[in-house]
C-alpha cells in the first residue's frame, strides 16, 4: 500500500523487452532497498529485484503493459518512487495500492501563475462513477485533488511543490499516461452494488 506521495524522480538507465514482459533498471536516491520489496515506479506497484545501491530492476507483466504507459518508457526517461507504507507512517496522501485502473490521455497542459493546470480524459462511464469534485485520483503515482470533473476525466491544478518532485511537469498535451482510482471509494461502490442486487434478488 502506498500514499501517492511521491519520495523523489528516479531515472530509466534501460528498459528490455523479454517476450511478452518488460524490465526495468532504474537508478534511485533509496540507499537500502531490499529484495522482493514493493516499490511504486509510476504509480505502478512492483517488486525491486537486484537491488545495488542507487539503483534496481523491476519486471512489468503484460497485465501491467496493457493497463499503463510503461511499455514506452525508455532510457533516460525520469518516474515517480514511492516505498511501500508501513504501519507507522503518516497518510499524507490517499490509500494507494499501485494496482493502475486504466490509461488515459492528457488533453490540456496550461501553465496558471507557478501552478499547472491539467486535463485528463478518455476514461468510461465505469471510470467515471469512481470520480468526485474533490475527490482524490492517483494520477502516474501522484496523489492529487479532483478539482472538476469532464464528460470522460477530470481537471487538476498542481502546485509547485509537486511540480518540483514528480515528472507531471514534463506532461504534455497528447501524452498517454494512466491512472489508479479512489481505492476506498471502490470498496464504497462495490458494496453499494452488492447491497443493490441483493435487495433485488428478494423481491
Amino acid at each position: 500500500m502506498f500514499t501517492g506521495i511521491v519520495d523523489h524522480c528516479g531515472l530509466v538507465e534501460s528498459a528490455e523487452r523479454r517476450c511478452d514482459s518488460f524490465r526495468l533498471r532504474i537508478s534511485s536516491r533509496f540507499p537500502d532497498l531490499t529484495e522482493g520489496e514493493s516499490i511504486a515506479v509510476d504509480g505502478i506497484c512492483l517488486t525491486a529485484l537486484n537491488p545495488l545501491a542507487g539503483r534496481f530492476e523491476c519486471d512489468l507483466s503484460p497485465e501491467t503493459l496493457a493497463l499503463t504507459r510503461a511499455a514506452g518508457l525508455t532510457a533516460g526517461r525520469r518516474v515517480n518512487l514511492e516505498r511501500a507504507l508501513r504501519l507507522s507512517d503518516r497518510l499524507g496522501g490517499h490509500l494507494v495500492t499501485g494496482h493502475v485502473d486504466s490509461r488515459c490521455e492528457v488533453r490540456l497542459v496550461e501553465p496558471q501563475g507557478e501552478f499547472l493546470r491539467v486535463v485528463v480524459g478518455g476514461l468510461g462511464p465505469d471510470m467515471m462513477r469512481h470520480l468526485g469534485r474533490k475527490g482524490s485520483v492517483a494520477l502516474l503515482g501522484v496523489s492529487l485533488t479532483v478539482n472538476a470533473l469532464t464528460d470522460d476525466g477530470f481537471d487538476i491544478l498542481l502546485i509547485p511543490h509537486t511540480l518540483e518532485r514528480t515528472n507531471l511537469t514534463e506532461l504534455s498535451t497528447g501524452d498517454v499516461a494512466h491512472v489508479e482510482l479512489d481505492w476506498m471509494v471502490k470498496v464504497v461502490l462495490r458494496d453499494a452494488d452488492a447491497r443493490r442486487e441483493n435487495a433485488f434478488s428478494y423481491r
